[in-house]
């Protein structure tokens, strides 16, 4: 069979435009599968453990793990998307006292583990915390049935800290996506006699639905990922299933099975959403970007505005930060100490990497994607399938990677030791290169989602003209595409980042011995009940966050094409150029 045939054959019904387009179909396929590759070792120790009690967990833990699962979802999900959209509508279209002030904080909490923030809360509301020590003070009241007190430790208390630390991903692809409409429709909305909010249902909100959702969905899978807060308040969710499946009856093959119901949450939900917006078109086909126009608050709606910008930065980054900055100062002496230093390195070290290869990585596959206008099922599918590891709990993960990395290495070493009777024993497992390659896959949801809320905005017209102007696809995409996009793909970057100086579960299996980042130290300290031991690292993994934090919102504001740099307005001229460039060689 002829090389172009077979490619035809697996990547496009029809005849490939171009031999060099099938090359970054069939390079994007085989990235994909490098990338799911752990996910495929979990499906098929799934389908063939060595213990088979899927029976038992219908018959008993799985209804209870679904449901509360599902609610945790639906009270997250909802509340994420209505505090994410709505404050990044005020931000950015509205005008009151400190608007370009919360257009930065309401990203802090992006920089708070959620299992910190977890702790913190419960140290801080609990029975004997300060707060209920107050009121048992000011009132009088001796025992718990005198008064009634809100659980943290329940779903209510979950759903509320998940919501303030995770809405940011909402925020952040809303706000982007609201930079880069044109002035045109909102004026026009304007003309027919729409108010702010009639604007905002009818026009903005409808335009930035690619955003919305692609946020939201970050916002779900990191809720199903999350075992910290969940185990932390007694929740008997999928991932907490999982993890006792796991560790406790020791069945790696039951744990698989339980990871396989998540992977049908997010499956299911990322092909709803596909579905959803087939045949829907989010262009804007307009050159025009003038200064947005900005709604003027005045009065009550100015301090309403107010108040809903600060409670998400009070209670997702100022009380928390401020508390574990109080705890902090009892433990200065940590910062002298050389294995504070060591963990720090190794956080940067890990998440810059990883935050390089995830967004080259989205960018290569995305823009394969695009290339292939919808030829190639298979293409699709495995690019969703690529995004699933960021609904895998870290240890099923971990174990996923340990399978094929352990294969190699013994393949390796097997052959060499007889061929020359040395062999160099462990070369992929239990090191650095293990912890990266995890945080590709479990981060590679926000890479490819990244780039493709902003590829999706770029009317395919662009690529025809640039085609006809003599450019290549590699062309087109530096010297068109990518000063359009820029921002959100540095958006996305610097997520995966911030999550992967967090991230834990996977860290803790994978990293070699005696090595510690940030997040393995802190959570080692605060499991055991070290709270204010573990305040420094903490403080240390959210001021390591502020920096990107701060980058995203520049990088942000000045994605709106209204203010580009003198490149991007070349690129944005460059297809309008009557002199058509000399041909590629």
């Amino acid at each position: 069979m002829k090389p172009q045939v077979f490619l035809n054959f697996f990547f496009s019904k029809a005849e490939t435009a171009s031999r060099l387009v099938s090359k970054w179909e069939i390079g994007a396929g085989f990235v994909a599968l490098i990338v799911i590759l752990p996910i495929l070792c979990i499906v098929i120790m799934a389908f063939n453990p060595s213990e088979n009690i899927w029976p038992h967990l219908i018959a008993t833990m799985l209804p209870r793990y679904v449901y509360n699962t599902s609610l945790l979802l639906l009270g997250v999900g909802l509340f994420s998307v209505i505090l994410g959209v709505t404050t990044a509508w005020l931000v950015t279209m509205c005008r009151f006292p400190g608007h370009k002030l919360f257009e930065v904080l309401l990203l802090l909490p992006l920089a708070m583990p959620a299992y910190v923030v977890a702790f913190v809360y419960t140290d801080f509301l609990e029975f004997a915390g300060p707060v209920q020590n107050y009121l048992r003070q000011v009132f009088g009241w001796k025992i718990k049935s005198d008064y009634w007190f809100p659980e943290i430790r329940s779903h209510g208390g979950a759903i509320f800290i998940m919501t303030v630390v995770l809405y940011p991903y909402v925020y952040i692809l809303t706000r982007a996506s609201l930079l880069q409409q044109s002035v045109c429709v909102l004026e026009a909305s304007r003309m027919l006699g729409r108010g702010p909010w009639q604007s905002f249902f009818a026009v903005a909100l409808p335009l930035s639905r690619p955003a919305i959702v692609v946020g939201a969905t970050l916002v779900l899978m990191e809720t199903l990922n999350d075992f910290g807060t969940v185990d932390y308040f007694g929740l008997h969710t999928l991932t907490a299933g999982v993890y006792k499946t796991w560790l406790s009856m020791n069945n790696p093959g039951g744990a698989a099975q339980i990871s396989l119901v998540m992977l049908v949450f997010v499956v299911g939900f990322l092909w709803m959403e596909k579905k959803s917006r087939k045949g829907i078109g989010f262009y804007e086909n307009t050159s025009r970007y003038d200064p947005l126009p900005g709604y003027l608050l005045k009065s009550w709606t100015a301090l309403l505005a107010i108040l809903c910008c600060f409670m998400p930065i009070l209670v997702g980054f100022i009380l928390p930060a401020g508390l574990l900055s109080a705890m902090a100062l009892k433990n200065l002496a940590q910062i002298t100490e050389p294995d504070f230093w060591q963990a720090g390195f190794n956080s940067l070290m890990l998440s810059t990497i990883a935050a390089i290869l995830t967004l080259l990585i989205g960018l290569f596959m995305g823009y394969a994607i695009r290339l292939n206008r919808g030829r190639s099922k298979l293409l699709h599918f495995l690019s969703l399938l690529a995004r699933t590891g960021y609904a895998i709990p870290g240890t099923v993960l971990a174990i996923g990677i340990f399978i094929p990395f352990a294969f190699f290495d013994n393949l390796v070493d097997g052959i060499l030791d007889s061929l020359i009777g040395w062999g160099p024993g462990l070369i992929l497992s239990g090191t650095a290169f293990a912890i990266i390659y995890a945080y590709v896959v479990r981060f590679m949801a926000i890479g490819l989602g990244g780039v493709d809320s902003v590829l999706v905005k770029i009317t395919y017209n662009m690529d025809d003209a640039a085609r006809s102007l003599g450019y290549g696809p590699y062309q087109t995409l530096r010297r068109v595409h990518m000063p359009l996009i820029w921002g959100g793909i540095m958006s996305a970057a610097l997520l995966v980042f911030v999550d992967c100086m967090k991230e834990l579960s996977a860290t803790i299996l994978l990293r070699p011995f005696n090595f510690e980042t940030m997040a393995t130290a802190v959570y080692s300290l605060a499991s055991d009940e070290l709270l204010e031991e573990s305040a420094l690292g903490a403080l240390s993994i959210v001021v390591a966050g502020i920096l990107p934090v701060l980058l995203l919102s520049k990088t942000i504001r000045q994605s709106r094409p209204g203010k580009k740099t003198q490149r991007q307005q070349n690129a944005a001229n460059l297809i309008s150029s009557n002199d058509p460039p000399a041909l590629a060689p």
